[in-house]
């Protein structure tokens, strides 16, 4: 399954945990998205790494600006 930023960005995080095997995709934005959904964008160094940031969470900001804009269709659910 091809994963948004915000799915990407959680498997960056469970990929840096000791004995973790199995990462989903971790591939660069600029693969699969004209624009990302996430700031800064996944980037992979020629030599096939992810710099990894050292803020608490997944160290990505999602782009709600952006979701908005690209929101074909919207719809609340209420208990």
């Amino acid at each position: 399954m091809l994963e948004s930023g915000i799915g990407r960005a959680h498997n960056i995080a469970l990929s840096t945990l000791e004995n973790f095997s199995l990462p989903g995709d971790v591939s660069a934005s600029k693969r699969y998205w004209k624009e990302d959904i996430i700031d800064p964008e996944v980037q992979v160094s020629p030599q096939g790494m992810i710099a990894i940031s050292d803020q608490p969470g997944t160290g990505y900001r999602v782009k709600e600006d952006l979701i908005e804009k690209l929101t074909v269709r919207k719809e609340t659910l209420r208990a």
